[in-house]
């Protein structure tokens, strides 16, 4: 019972929040800053679709945990950028070049971020490409990545 109880806020959270974005971004951002990541952060890093990306901010130095939408692909993961490119956590990666992430319980180095931009969003099976199409994202990073042992 209390499995199908976390699915279900899970869903609402990662489903229902981000439909939200479109109407209200800041509000969202706020809110998943708040509630919604803290949350994540205690499932993010097994789920399937789902990571917890550390890395290092560019002006403050400090290390930074954030859930993400990660997908694998031949040579690393895209990353979803549900709030676009210029969102904090991205321009750190970007900056630094590098950052690390844990997914589906394995840790991965990841390193030669670039940023894509693809609205067909045609690298992600039709069910991925249908939520993200929803909450508009069309920018991704695309990342090697290195197994860390």
């Amino acid at each position: 019972m209390h499995t199908a109880i976390i699915l279900i806020v899970v869903i609402v959270c990662f489903a229902g929040a981000p439909l939200l974005l479109r109407f209200r971004p800041r509000w969202v951002a706020a809110f998943n800053l708040v509630v919604t990541n803290r949350f994540a952060g205690l499932f993010a890093g097994w789920m399937p679709g789902f990571g917890i990306l550390t890395h290092v901010g560019r002006k403050s130095g400090r290390r930074f945990r954030n859930p993400v939408n990660v997908f694998p692909v031949s040579d690393g993961f895209l990353i979803a950028l549900t709030y676009g490119p210029k969102s904090q956590w991205a321009q750190n990666i970007l900056a630094a070049g590098h950052a690390e992430l844990k997914t589906r319980g394995k840790y991965y180095h990841l390193s030669a971020p670039v940023l894509q931009h693809d609205p067909s969003r045609r690298n992600f099976p039709f069910p991925v490409r249908l939520v993200l199409g929803a909450i508009g994202a069309q920018y991704f990073l695309r990342v090697h990545a290195q197994p860390q042992s």
